[in-house]
């Protein structure tokens, strides 16, 4: 069996799982993907990890490709993903629909847990300096390295989790209350390229073709995404 190796984002891992299944099963093509942090992943590109396929947010897609890494006619925008809150399962919804609102929750929070190296967490720690929070959040957050922020909902370390809602919804146990208000945030892109040293380049791109068509969107919707 033919194989190819994809490095992905975290926020994809959910749409990605299976979606690589279907098309191994359609082209007997597999996949064998390893998901982390945008911000690792480039880290581990620029060590020299070899791959035949990445996604990334696009900011860190087009760093790729200027470094010579990614073959810039092969990038496709495959989905926007919006940054969200969730809680504990069973345990009530605070309002977070304005900006007065969620900062009323985030205060009231016992601990907020966001992430150090993905998109949503470098976002976050932005947003809260911006809306002059910055000192009283981060004196009671729970700061996850890398991984799902929501585990730590499961857990009682924290009251609110915040990520991208793709991967709020990889956890169990948990409810999304819903996105940070849009007009507070900027949705992250998730892109796809072809490395230039791929081993497998025309299965590679095969596969590039198979996330960017409408096919996909409902498995994409399904797990938080919009394509």
């Amino acid at each position: 069996m033919e194989k190819i190796r994809m490095l992905s984002t975290l926020g994809l891992m959910g749409a990605m799982r299976s979606l690589s299944s279907a098309f191994g099963a359609a082209t007997g093509i597999h996949v064998d993907a390893d998901f982390a942090p945008t911000l690792a992943l480039l880290r581990r590109l620029r060590a020299g990890e070899a791959a035949d396929l990445v996604i990334l947010t696009r900011e860190g897609l087009d760093e790729v490709i200027g470094e010579g890494r990614v073959i810039a006619d092969s990038a496709a925008d495959l989905a926007r993903s919006y940054v969200g809150l969730a809680v504990r399962a069973g345990q009530p919804h605070p309002d977070i629909s304005s900006e007065a609102a969620l900062r009323k929750a985030l205060l009231a929070a016992r601990s907020v847990a966001y992430s150090r190296l993905g998109a949503s967490g470098v976002y976050f720690a932005q947003l809260i300096v911006r809306m002059g929070i910055a000192t009283e959040i981060n004196a009671k957050a729970t700061i996850v390295e890398q991984g799902f922020t929501a585990e730590r909902l499961v857990s009682g370390e924290a009251d609110l989790a915040v990520q991208q809602i793709s991967e709020l919804k990889q956890v169990g146990g948990i409810e999304v209350i819903g996105p940070v208000p849009h007009e507070l945030q900027t949705p992250a892109v998730f892109s796809a390229g072809r490395m230039t040293d791929a081993k497998q380049a025309e299965a590679a791109d095969r596969l590039l073709r198979y996330l960017a068509s409408p096919e996909v969107m409902p498995v994409l919707r399904r797990s938080g995404l919009e394509p």
